[in-house]
C-alpha cells in the first residue's frame, strides 16, 4: 500500500526575532512551523498525518481541527473527520514529490530574521531572566492612576478589578476589531498540568474573553504588550496577555511593569513613500503568534516600529526573542492585511517580505527577508533601511541587496547609535 503524508501546521504553535529569522550569528527557531508532504502514488493510498516532522493520529488531528489548534497546510481537507475510525483510503495520481521542512533552522548568511534568539551561553544573544510573575500571581500595582482615573499608556492597570468583558482601552490598550474578538488581538483558552500548560484552544472570530483564557492585545506602534505569563506551553507554544480568573482580568508579569503597554528600543520607524496605504502587521508573541497587531501607514506617514530588548523582553524556553512584522502589498488596509490569511493571496501571514527587529546591549539589528518558505510571492515594490547602519539592506525586484551582494532570501544590518534607523517602503 502507498502512503501519502498530510502535512498540518500548529495554529497556537511558538516561534522564537517573530517567526524567528535573525542576524548572522543567531540560531533560530520558526514558528506556525510548517511541514510540506511527500508525493502520491497511483493504486490505494492510506494517509498519514504529520506535524512538526512527526507522525500524529486521526484522532490527534480531529481534536486539533476542532480546538482551532491545526490546520492543514495546503487547506484540503482530505476527509479525516469524516468517520470515526482509522485515516481513509483512496486512488491518487502520482505527482511531484516535495519535501520541505521549516521547524528550525540554522541561521544563513543573509540571516532571515524573526522572533530570534540565541542558545545560553553563545556568542550573540545572552539568556537573560526576565522573572515573570507565576499565572494569575495578584498583583498590586503601586503608584499611578487608578481604575477610577485611568490615563492610557501611563496607567497603572488595576490588576482583578475589571470584568473579563471590558477591554482595557482605558488603560493604552488598542482594540483590533476587524478580528470579531471583542478588541483582543488573539485569545487563547488553557489548561494547565504539571507546571505547563498542556491544551491550549485558539479563539476565531465571534469569541470573546472568557473565564480560564489568555485574553492577548494591541498597543500603539512604538509600543508592546507587557503581559505574559511564566507558564508557557509544554511543547514550546507561546501563551500571553491578561489572564481571565473570577470573571476578572488579572495581570501576568507585573514584575516586568503594572502597564499594559511598554515602549521599544532603537527608535526604528517605518514610512510610506507610495500612493496608497500601507499595512505592518507584528506577530502576536507571545500569544496565537497570528500576524494581528497593525501599523497602518497611509501615503506619506511615518510611525514607529516596536523593538523588544532582550534583557527583558519575552524568552522562548529561556531564550532571547525579537519581534517580526509581515509587509503586505501595497493597497492592502490593516483589516484585510492584519489577520490571518489563505494560499494564494498575498496577505497577512502570506504577505511577501518580514521584517525582523531586536535590540541587545544597546544594538539595534534590523532585517528583511523573504516570507519563505510559505511565499515565494515577490514584493511590488522597493524597501531599504537608511540610517546610521553597519551595512546596507534593500530590496528591490525579488533580490535582497547588502554589502556583500545581492540574492533572494534576505540581508541584516545593525543599529549602534545616531540617528535612528527607518524602513522606507516605495521609491525611497
Amino acid at each position: 500500500m502507498k502512503f501519502t503524508s498530510i502535512a498540518l501546521t500548529a495554529v497556537s504553535a511558538s516561534i522564537a526575532l517573530a517567526q524567528p529569522h535573525v542576524h548572522g550569528h543567531n540560531h533560530v527557531h520558526k514558528h506556525k512551523r510548517d511541514v510540506t508532504e511527500t508525493a502520491w502514488a497511483p493504486g490505494p493510498t492510506a494517509y498519514k498525518y504529520v506535524l512538526n516532522g512527526k507522525e500524529i493520529s486521526a484522532q490527534e488531528v480531529c481534536e486539533g481541527l476542532k480546538d482551532n489548534e491545526l490546520k492543514f497546510v495546503d487547506g484540503q481537507d482530505p476527509g479525516v473527520c469524516s468517520t470515526s475510525s482509522s485515516a481513509p483510503s483512496t486512488t491518487a495520481q502520482p505527482t511531484t514529490t516535495t519535501t520541505t521542512t521549516t521547524t528550525s533552522s540554522a541561521a544563513e548568511s543573509w540571516s532571515k530574521p524573526a522572533e530570534f534568539y540565541q542558545s545560553p551561553g553563545s556568542s550573540g544573544w545572552a539568556s537573560p531572566s526576565a522573572a515573570p510573575s507565576s499565572w494569575g500571581a495578584p498583583a498590586q500595582p503601586s503608584g499611578g492612576s487608578s481604575s477610577n482615573g485611568a490615563t492610557g499608556l501611563d496607567a497603572d492597570f488595576p490588576d482583578g478589578q475589571l470584568d473579563c468583558s471590558t477591554f482595557p482601552s482605558a488603560y493604552g490598550a488598542v482594540p483590533v476589531s476587524y478580528l470579531g474578538m471583542s478588541g483582543w488581538s488573539g485569545l487563547q483558552a488553557v489548561s494547565i498540568a504539571g507546571g505547563f500548560v498542556n491544551h491550549i484552544v485558539t479563539g476565531v472570530s465571534g469569541d470573546s474573553c472568557s473565564e480560564g483564557s489568555m485574553c492577548s492585545y494591541a498597543c500603539p506602534p512604538g509600543f508592546q504588550k507587557s503581559q505574559w505569563p511564566s507558564t508557557q506551553g509544554a511543547t514550546g507554544q507561546s501563551v500571553g496577555g491578561l489572564s481571565c480568573q473570577g470573571g476578572k482580568l488579572h495581570l501576568t508579569n507585573p514584575g516586568l511593569s503594572t502597564k499594559l503597554c511598554i515602549p521599544g528600543v532603537g527608535g526604528v520607524q517605518a514610512t510610506n513613500k507610495a500612493s496608497s496605504v500601507v499595512s505592518i502587521c507584528r506577530t502576536d508573541y507571545p500569544g496565537t503568534e497570528s500576524e494581528t497587531i497593525p501599523v497602518e501607514l497611509q501615503p506619506g506617514q511615518t510611525d514607529a516600529l516596536a523593538v523588544p530588548d532582550a534583557a527583558t523582553y519575552y524568552e522562548w524556553q529561556g531564550q532571547s526573542t525579537s519581534a517580526q512584522y509581515y509587509l503586505n502589498p501595497i493597497g492592502t488596509p490593516k483589516e484585510k492585511g492584519c489577520q490571518w490569511g489563505t494560499p494564494g493571496q498575498p496577505y497577512g501571514n502570506y504577505a511577501p517580505i518580514n521584517f525582523g527587529v531586536g535590540a541587545k546591549d544597546g544594538k539595534t539589528w534590523l532585517s528583511i527577508f523573504q516570507n519563505s518558505p510559505t511565499t515565494n510571492a515577490q514584493y511590488q515594490g522597493t524597501v531599504e533601511i537608511q540610517g546610521n547602519l553597519s551595512g546596507t539592506c534593500k530590496y528591490s525586484n525579488g533580490q535582497y541587496c547588502g554589502v556583500t551582494g545581492c540574492n533572494s532570501q534576505g540581508c541584516t544590518v545593525s543599529f549602534p547609535s545616531g540617528v535612528p534607523p527607518i524602513y522606507c517602503i516605495h521609491a525611497c
